[in-house]
């Protein structure tokens, strides 16, 4: 499953009283939840459960949906950015159009609050992975200025490139760190998503522990299969997220699994599995 395939949901309502005995603190991690994999859940019932549930933000909200994520006191984290996954930073003849779009889509979310903004690195497409990291440190260092003057996070996202990204050039947690470590701003991190490190490296939290500074910003996800994060699959989140908590984190972690179950029973079960 990817971002393009949604879990169909029942409606939010009929599960109410569940997410308030399953209600958690925020704990050590803010907690996020990805929006698309709850896309047939009308936005208001989402952020309601959501918050219900201890959730404190809401990932890759489209903007028409903002007003109803902030009203419910949620923050919008990792608003969409200038670039796709296929086409990104890693091209230099990206970057001017990159940074047109980039000037607007900062200014509308200094607007709306947002924590932090995506971007994405291209895929190779023949391209070597030394020239493509040259490349994006020099898109990226284009884009900083905009999000150090409005105190917005730019991520890059890490993602697989063995399962769902064929090809995708920032598929390795070192490539990331090369390149936002060059760039060299507070406001330009990784987005370390778990689900997909773990398909292309694994050795998670020793990862973490080694590259805690240079990110930002984590989704999660259970493997295989992008679907919960509980004991049906291979990671342990609990001690993934209490690493996190134990690294001084200050940003957000996002669920971004596609539930296989009723979706918003899987979603306060993990926001409790990662509440640390």
């Amino acid at each position: 499953m990817n971002r393009r395939h949604l879990l169909a949901s029942p409606a939010a309502a009929a599960f109410a009283g569940t997410l308030g005995a399953q209600s958690a603190s925020a704990g050590r991690i803010k907690q996020s939840v990805c929006r698309w994999c709850y896309a047939k859940i009308p936005i208001e019932d989402l952020a309601a459960a959501s918050v219900k549930s201890g959730i404190q933000a809401m990932d890759l909200v489209s903007p028409n949906e903002w007003d109803a994520v902030r009203k419910a006191g949620l923050t919008l984290t990792v608003v969409p950015g200038p670039t796709t996954i296929p086409d990104g930073l890693n091209r230099k003849e990206n970057h001017a159009a990159a940074e047109e779009k980039f000037k607007t889509m900062i200014e509308d979310a200094a607007r709306a609050k947002a924590h932090s903004i995506i971007v994405f690195s291209g895929n190779r497409k023949g391209m070597g992975d030394e020239e493509g990291a040259e490349n994006c440190v020099i898109g990226l260092n284009r884009l900083k200025k905009y999000a150090e003057d409005k105190g917005i996070m730019i991520v890059m996202e890490l993602l697989n490139s063995k399962v769902n990204h064929k090809d995708y050039m920032c598929d390795h947690t070192a490539w990331g760190v090369r390149v936002v470590k060059e760039v060299n701003s507070p406001f330009v991190k990784l987005l370390y998503d778990i689900y997909h490190m773990q398909i292309m490296e694994g050795d998670i939290i020793r990862t973490i522990r080694e590259s805690q500074q240079w990110i930002g910003h984590y989704h999660t996800g259970g493997n295989p299969g992008r679907n919960e994060i509980d004991s049906t699959q291979e990671l342990n989140y609990a001690a993934i997220s209490r690493a996190i908590a134990d690294t001084g984190f200050t940003g957000y972690m996002a669920h971004e699994f596609v539930p296989k179950r009723d979706p918003l029973t899987s979603l306060a079960e993990a926001v409790k599995i990662c509440t640390v």
